[in-house]
């Protein structure tokens, strides 16, 4: 079976990528009522989800922090609202903050530099040589 990440396990954990795990008790979900129109259900009831998460008291690595911090701040925070469900905007807005925590890890590629290749350089040469020539031709011939 082929899983793919970021998850959220039945207890509440999130599984980032396979080597980071954070605990569900280390995320704050909080229950409010919804905005917006729908009458007494939206008004009366708790269904709308947010889950909180403080990087620095996290146990993710020191250097996971650091980066998560400099890119997300040191709280990220997730909402739904979108089901009349509490259980199931629970579920996406822990999702939700999977997601977000997951990009913040990427750590995109670092560039190296190459050098140009021998037949890229000949190949800049003579499209210059060509260029030339065609500007050349193109002159007035005065006698």
């Amino acid at each position: 079976m082929t899983s793919k990440f970021p998850l959220v396990t039945d207890e509440g954990d999130l599984l980032l990528t396979p080597r980071v795990r954070i605990a569900a008790d280390e995320i704050d979900i909080r229950a409010t009522t919804s905005q917006g129109p729908g009458g007494q259900h939206v008004n009366r009831t708790l269904s709308k989800i947010v889950v909180s998460l403080n990087i620095e008291d996290s146990s993710l690595s020191e250097s996971d922090k650091a980066w998560l911090t400099a890119k997300l701040g040191p709280v990220v925070r997730a909402s739904a609202s979108r089901f009349r469900s509490q259980r199931q905007n629970k579920q996406a807005a822990l999702e939700q903050l999977a997601q977000k925590l997951a990009e913040g890890l990427a750590r995109p590629k670092t560039r190296r530099a190459t050098k140009p290749s021998k037949s890229s350089k000949v190949k800049r040469v003579d499209a210059k040589q060509r260029r030339g020539e065609v500007k050349r031709l193109r002159r007035n011939i005065e006698d």
